[in-house]
């Protein structure tokens, strides 16, 4: 496996700018590049920064060690393979959607596989404007990409189509460049309230979702009354089926309000969609095979993370899809034997939104200063993301389950005004019992005490242990 870093320009580091592009974004893009870490021989070189003068000069001596020449990192990009998957290696918020945004002048298709507007990927244009994309996939301003919005992905109609008028109104031209699939599930108004009396219900035990509904629009796809794309071209059977729908919706929770005029309301509502969306409807599993037999260039945007999994994360406190590899096959109809090179995109510290286990979580001041110094406050929400150390554990277990062919880690400029970085190495459960990898036990995981945090005091060494550490894991 090999490591890799967002290479940050010295520049932008000794002013403390935090986070985001910024500024020309063909600048962005040379400042923030994959690369290869060419490895622990550059060990020699540390000792001639360690007294650097203050932590942001540490920091950019640290990534000159570190960086490659400027045709061989865009030679690396370039090699990525046909089908490449950016997948998110801790609870979210890795910065996948700008890892994205910078390869995919490198693809030529961008799909989203899974999840729904509840992803929140924060991407710039070249004259700094911000973008906050929750459903279209972060390719969309590369002009020559076409996005694809895959079968696995919960779609709210109204959030895709203010989205795209956003984009359109600042210049991003839309038409004949998105595409949603005719097998994924529509989220209504209705699993967004739902979701918000659900999360009333749970009392104290609340998972904090982002209420944007997508929880339970999964369950109406589970339990097999829920309504797809596909469904719109057929307005005859549409009302028949929605009103199921408000039916189950009424008998299960009392605050939920249904009646002969809400569902007249809601079908009239979506026959206008009906007729707005169908230009972007599409076969996409036809789509994404035929491009693969055509040699085109597939670049696939998870959202949330692996750690947020229904199956591998801290269940309950998890999303309702697959964020980790197996996503992309389900989601958007592409065999195992396709996909090639999976990017995981990690924090070089941890944040997570809502409620869950987090061990190596800092709490008081602490905590306060480092996601003062990320900006850590929620792409969907806006709500405060708590922040912790990097956990190595969690992210041993997240490689294993992916098959990662490489890492990309993000936001080191965060660490450079610390002076301690810490990193979470082992588990230990109270009595002593020290654990081999990610329990899956909610309660063993709230009374976790984190043993061995390994300090650094500057992030090249920092930077050369994390590499070290992931060659064992290969």
């Amino acid at each position: 496996m090999s490591i890799c870093a967002i290479r940050l320009e010295p520049a932008l580091i000794s002013f403390g700018r935090r986070g985001g592009n910024g500024g020309n974004r063909a600048a962005s893009a040379t400042s923030q590049v994959l690369v290869p870490c060419k490895g622990l021989a550059l060990q020699e070189r540390a000792a001639a920064f360690s007294h650097a003068r203050s932590s942001q000069w540490r920091l950019a001596a640290a990534i000159a060690a570190v960086e490659v020449e400027k045709g061989d990192s865009f030679d690396r990009l370039g090699s990525l393979s046909q089908v490449t998957g950016v997948l998110g290696c801790q609870w979210g918020d890795e910065g996948k959607g700008k890892l994205v945004d910078i390869l995919a002048e490198h693809f030529d298709l961008v799909a989203r596989c899974q999840g729904g507007s509840n992803a929140g990927h924060t991407i710039y244009n070249a004259d700094g404007k911000k973008f906050a994309l929750h459903l279209v996939p972060s390719g969309i301003l590369n002009e020559k990409t076409l996005c694809v919005i895959g079968n696995g992905v919960v779609v709210h109609l109204p959030g895709l189509f203010n989205e795209i008028d956003g984009l359109e109104s600042n210049g991003v031209s839309c038409d004949g460049r998105i595409l949603v699939s005719d097998r994924a599930h529509l989220l209504f108004d209705l699993h967004q309230v739902i979701d918000g009396l659900r999360e009333e219900e749970l009392g104290h035990s609340f998972i904090g979702t982002t209420k944007r509904g997508i929880g339970p629009c999964y369950s109406s796809k589970v339990i097999r009354n829920g309504l797809r794309v596909s469904d719109l071209r057929h307005m005859d059977t549409f009302s028949q089926k929605l009103e199921i729908l408000m039916r189950d919706a009424a008998a299960r929770f009392k605050g939920f309000k249904y009646s002969a005029d809400v569902l007249k309301d809601e079908v009239n509502r979506y026959k206008k969609f009906a007729e707005r969306l169908e230009p972007f409807i599409a076969d996409t599993i036809h789509v994404m095979h035929e491009s693969i037999k055509k040699k085109k260039k597939i670049l696939v945007e998870g959202g949330q993370a692996t750690m947020l999994d229904i199956d591998f994360g801290t269940y309950p406190f998890v999303t309702s899809s697959s964020p980790s590899a197996g996503g992309i096959c389900t989601g958007l109809g592409i065999p195992p034997r396709c996909l090639g090179d999976l990017v995981g995109v990690v924090k070089s510290y941890t944040t997570r939104v809502g409620s869950g286990p987090f061990p190596t979580e800092i709490l008081g001041k602490g905590g306060d200063m480092l996601r003062v110094a990320g900006m850590e406050f929620g792409t969907t929400t806006g709500r405060p993301r708590r922040c912790g150390w990097i956990d190595i554990v969690a992210l041993k277990y997240c490689c294993q389950i992916n098959g990662l062919s490489s890492l990309n880690l993000t936001k080191l400029d965060v660490l450079s005004d610390f002076s301690e970085i810490k990193l979470g190495v082992t588990y230990k459960q109270i009595g002593g019992k020290i654990y081999e990898s990610f329990p899956v036990d909610l309660q063993a995981l709230e009374q976790i005490q984190v043993l061995n945090f390994k300090c650094f005091a500057f992030v090249l060494e920092w930077s050369f242990w994390f590499y070290s550490r992931f060659q064992r894991w290969r």
